[in-house]
């Protein structure tokens, strides 16, 4: 079934904390559904999902994956998502293009800040949510505590329809409040089951029966008076107000599983067949018309829109584009506008898949997702559509990069090569960003942890043959004044034939911060021709590009000439310029010169019993907590911490916090550096100036 309508596609992300069985619960759906002959294995590196090079190098997901399967006459695409936070983000082109999202939880780690990361990357996209509580085949699980602190952190309204009868190794028992029985699973990890009457339980799942109507009662007004008329619904009234219950988020089902085993897997997937979202939930999506007006692109209207939400180099075949095609049918050799960056682009052939395997198929319709490979000038967030029908959709709001390093090429001569591969990469992903500095002399890469700029290297060398080593970005500190000074400064040069003559007396004192340097003039009297006036403007700022005190830049100066002696024949544009720029070092020496530093707002989320050790790494790293605020069980410290103290610390965070923890960053403001930390600043510079000179 590679084409299939709207009302039987279910296309769904699965997210959640890293090493919470989200690659494995797809590997048991596909085995489940007879995609699989057997489970395959993160250890192993034989799951469908996590097939790069990379994946297997790291023993985990760095893309978000596109699997497909069928069951009960449904079509399910399903979008594999990591969890670490160095590529959540995956999840975020993901969630743009699914109608609704499964949330895994480990059951012997419980909530993760990557649950709480996903579950608010659902909310702003307004999808619907299930939870699925994993691993409950692993030994001392507590399949209560994890429903309670899900209750706690999600709302009451996280309901859990299978419930784990004997947790623990040999896991093979379900109770099922639907079905008002129990499921048991058959050993093998084939997702066979035989079902048996509640018996004993029949009273405790009878009233879970009971309470599950009341959530689906909530969701309907027609149906809340039928449940007030009666005290109870009828089982049809109930299957058919479940769907518009999860759609509402009055009800967030829960279910038990255990992906290893596959065992609760069967009856996840009947219950997304049954009442998962479709593309009829949401049958209008918001979209810019030609003219940059707001407007919507509708599920029926007969003009193809697709979106591309990823894209990859894949070995063998070059970029995959994945796509979600949100009106109309797309088909192989279609012309399509791309809206976003103007041009056309002829799709080749398109192809469904399940990891690396390419299934071709001759059209997708409206809802589905699919492939193409090889389109020209088409990245990841662009939209393609019929030139009839010009609209563009919004691109996804990753999140700002959180960790920064500066590349040193391995071998010189290779900086064409290196300057396409880093292009090429942002434009597939956009949360890696990169930046030649002219100031430190430095391409500064910056991304979403360690582990993703590592990636990304080995990226470089696998794909563009560019070997590179990451080292700590320079810091860009700046020099400035703390008092006032006067200067004096006579330029003279005589070579034989016409000379060089200026005098420039200079005036400086320091200027509100962040306001950059200031030059004036108050010069009266005829004493020096105003036409040198540029030049000394010219010199000063040769000499602030420069620095006075360490070789950094000047700012938040003010600068008065006013004040210096011509000469009738030698006075001339340079000799202003040099006397300007000498008079301005004087000047600023004698002004007591001192260093800025950059400084950072950082936000760092992390589990209540972290905050002790992260609040002391703060102040170590000289930084300045500002407040500490609650959201749900986790906490939000936020402070201002130097730009120097900031290396890789996204690596401290998950040490301090076994992972559980993430940071943000956003440059603030300059601050005066310490005067102990200044005087190794200014040696170091000196020291590093002397090595180059020697080289």
């Amino acid at each position: 079934m590679n084409e299939s309508a709207a009302p039987d596609l279910r296309s769904l992300a699965i997210l959640g904390h890293a090493s919470a069985g989200k690659t494995m619960l797809g590997e048991a759906m596909l085995s489940c559904s007879d995609r699989l002959s057997r489970l395959g294995s993160i250890a192993a590196g034989t799951t469908v999902s996590d097939y790069h090079t990379s994946e297997r190098e790291h023993g985990i997901s760095v893309h978000c994956s596109l699997l497909h399967t069928e069951w009960a006459g449904r079509k399910l695409n399903l979008l594999d998502c990591p969890g670490r936070s160095d590529f959540m983000a995956e999840g975020l082109g993901a969630l743009r293009v699914c109608d609704s999202a499964l949330i895994v939880i480990n059951a012997a780690q419980g909530l993760g800040i990557g649950t709480d990361a996903a579950w608010d990357y659902c909310t702003h996209f307004g999808l619907p949510k299930a939870i699925v509580v994993n691993a409950l085949d692993k030994a001392h699980v507590d399949f209560d505590a994890v429903l309670a602190d899900a209750r706690k952190h999600f709302g009451r309204n996280v309901f859990p329809l299978t419930i784990p009868l004997n947790t623990g190794p040999g896991f093979s028992q379900v109770l099922d409040v639907m079905r008002n029985e129990v499921t048991v699973y058959k050993p093998g990890a084939a997702g066979g089951y035989t079902e048996q009457p509640a018996g004993a339980l029949a009273e405790r799942v009878l009233a879970l029966h009971r309470e599950l109507i009341e959530y689906v009662a909530e969701s309907n007004d027609r149906l809340m008076e039928r449940f007030f008329e009666k005290g109870l619904l009828a089982e049809d009234e109930l299957r058919a107000g479940l769907h518009q219950a999860i759609q509402r988020q009055v009800l967030v089902p829960l279910f038990a599983v255990s992906a290893e085993t596959n065992v609760g897997v069967a009856r996840l997937l009947d219950f997304i067949a049954k009442y998962g979202s479709s593309p009829l939930d949401r049958a209008e999506v918001p979209a810019q018309d030609a003219g940059g007006l707001p407007g919507v692109v509708p599920l029926d209207h007969p003009e193809p829109v697709a979106f591309v939400f990823k894209t990859m180099n894949e070995p063998g075949v070059g970029e995959l584009s994945l796509f979600r095609v949100f009106a109309g049918t797309v088909r192989t050799g279609d012309e399509l506008l791309n809206s976003t960056r103007g041009g056309t682009e002829r799709l080749g052939q398109i192809y469904v898949l399940n990891g690396h395997e390419r299934t071709p198929v001759g059209r997708l319709c409206a809802g589905d997702l699919g492939a193409v490979v090889k389109l020209r000038h088409t990245h990841t967030g662009d939209t393609l559509c019929s030139p009839r029908f010009q609209v563009s959709l919004p691109k996804v709001d990753y999140p700002r990069p959180n960790i920064h390093a500066a590349l040193k090429l391995r071998s010189k001569g290779e900086e064409d090569k290196l300057a396409l591969g880093l292009a090429t990469l942002h434009l597939e992903d956009p949360t890696f960003h990169y930046r030649v500095d002219e100031e430190l002399h430095q391409t500064i890469v910056s991304g979403q942890g360690e582990i993703h700029l590592q990636v990304i290297v080995e990226r470089l060398a696998r794909r563009f043959g560019v070997k590179v080593t990451l080292e700590e970005p320079a810091i860009p500190y700046r020099e400035t004044v703390r008092g006032r000074a006067e200067s004096r400064y006579r330029h003279k040069k005589q070579t034989g034939g016409a000379g060089q003559f200026a005098e420039v007396w200079m005036r400086i004192e320091p200027a509100a911060r962040d306001h950059g340097v200031e030059f004036t003039d108050s010069l009266v009297g005829n004493n020096v021709d105003r036409v040198f006036v540029p030049s000394v403007e010219k010199g000063v700022a040769t000499a602030c590009r420069e620095g006075v005190l360490a070789g950094y830049r000047v700012t938040d100066v003010r600068v008065d000439f006013f004040d210096g002696k011509t000469h009738p024949v030698d006075s001339k544009d340079i000799a202003f310029q040099m006397a300007g720029y000498h008079a301005f070092k004087e000047s600023f020496l004698a002004a007591s010169p001192c260093l800025l530093e950059p400084i950072f707002s950082v936000s760092v989320t992390v589990p209540e019993d972290c905050v002790g050790a992260v609040l002391g790494d703060l102040s170590a790293r000289r930084g300045h907590v500002v407040g500490v605020e609650t959201d749900g069980h986790f906490q939000i410290i936020r402070a201002r911490v130097p730009q120097k103290e900031l290396h890789r610390y996204s690596t401290a965070v998950r040490s301090l916090t076994g992972g559980r923890g993430r940071h943000a960053e956003q440059f603030d403001h300059y601050a005066e550096l310490p005067a102990e930390v200044a005087q190794w600043v200014i040696a170091d510079r000196a020291a590093r100036g002397n090595t180059q000179a020697a080289n």
